[in-house]
């Protein structure tokens, strides 16, 4: 699995407080307690019309993290709410031309900006399809919120680092809370009240120790499963883009179908094992790799000999997954430091991608 990293910026900053990605993402708890202050009643309204005109199906459709969240979306909704849901390859319209037939659907739409063109273009087939489209967008003026039957603020606030990160995290909030006030969840609804107040917790957890053995790692596995598996997805697509590592995620699941024949002696592995009915699948992956000799970082679950175990606080099964996401932000802006590259600044990438 040999890969060339790119090079490194000419002046990378020295420390990851110097990064906006970093500001930025430390910025999540505050923002995300105005987020879940502020949607309630249009969640609230969204919910009732849900309950009383169950969609048939869910479609998501997003690009890059936002499609990550999606895939957070995709399991809350099928384990909780027993409703098929898929994500929608937004070409199918904006490149393909087609329209498949949504009648029923409720379509969720996850931009931070809300204006790449093949988004705009397969929500607004969408709708013409018979979906009902609720936009989860950080830009409340954009014009993704100006063609969706319901606009859900993510209010993340001005977001300039080409990595997202409280954007992200403001997606799976804001996905979580509309879960609970569907399902009328009290659990998750007391768990996301005390949300903001363990995202600041989630800050201060030291990750630090995860950096040694990734700092010189060309390739690397994230697993996640169910909840888990879309934050070991922006996990991957982070640790590519802001440090120059190439990540692959992987569902825990299907690691033994292929992949394990990478594994070796210090191949490395990062693990996200919530506490739900995923767990004891994933730790016994995780054993699988330590037997082959793979250096496995594992985030949640118990302690298992040869892993490097990182802190966490436990928490309801829903948000635990984005508690992980905090404390690994904190520790990639560190790792790309530490691997001579400005998080802010990838290779070849900018803020909007005008996908087409």
């Amino acid at each position: 699995m040999a890969s060339v990293s790119p090079s490194p910026p000419d002046r990378p900053p020295t420390r990851a407080s110097e990064t906006r990605m970093f500001r930025e993402a430390a910025e999540a708890p505050e923002a995300i307690r105005r987020q879940l202050q502020a949607n309630a009643a249009v969640l609230k309204l969204l919910a009732a019309r849900l309950r009383d005109q169950p969609p048939r199906a869910v479609v998501t459709l997003g690009r890059g993290s936002s499609d990550n969240a999606a895939t957070y979306a995709r399991y809350l909704i099928e384990t909780r709410l027993g409703l098929v849901t898929a994500s929608a390859p937004p070409s199918v319209s904006s490149v393909y031309d087609a329209a498949p037939d949504m009648t029923g659907m409720l379509c969720l739409v996850m931009s931070q900006s809300g204006r790449s063109p093949d988004l705009l273009a397969a929500a607004q087939a969408a709708s013409t399809a018979g979906a009902l489209v609720v936009a989860l967008v950080n830009d409340a003026d954009s014009p993704l919120a100006g063609l969706a039957d319901v606009t859900v603020p993510l209010l993340a606030g001005p977001e300039i680092s080409v990595a997202a990160t409280k954007s992200f995290l403001a997606t799976l909030s804001a996905t979580a809370q509309l879960a609970a006030l569907w399902l009328g969840d009290a659990a998750l609804l007391a768990a996301l009240d005390a949300l903001p107040d363990h995202l600041h917790a989630a800050w201060a957890q030291d990750w630090s120790p995860a950096i040694a053995p990734l700092a010189e790692a060309q390739d690397l596995y994230v697993l996640g499963r169910g909840v888990g598996f879309g934050i070991a997805q922006e996990a991957a697509l982070k640790l590519k883009e802001t440090c120059g590592l190439h990540a692959e995620a992987l569902s825990s699941a299907e690691v033994r179908h292929g992949p394990m024949a990478l594994i070796g002696a210090g191949f490395p592995v990062l693990a996200f094992a919530q506490d739900d009915e995923t767990q004891a699948g994933v730790e016994a992956v995780i054993e699988a790799c330590l037997a082959q000799g793979a250096a496995v970082i594992k985030a949640g679950g118990g302690d298992q000999p040869g892993a490097l175990r990182l802190p966490s606080a436990p928490a309801h099964p829903l948000v635990e997954p984005i508690l992980f996401t905090q404390s690994f932000y904190r520790m990639a802006c560190q790792l790309a430091v530490t691997r001579g590259f400005d998080p802010d600044r990838p290779p070849h990438l900018k803020k909007v991608t005008e996908t087409r």
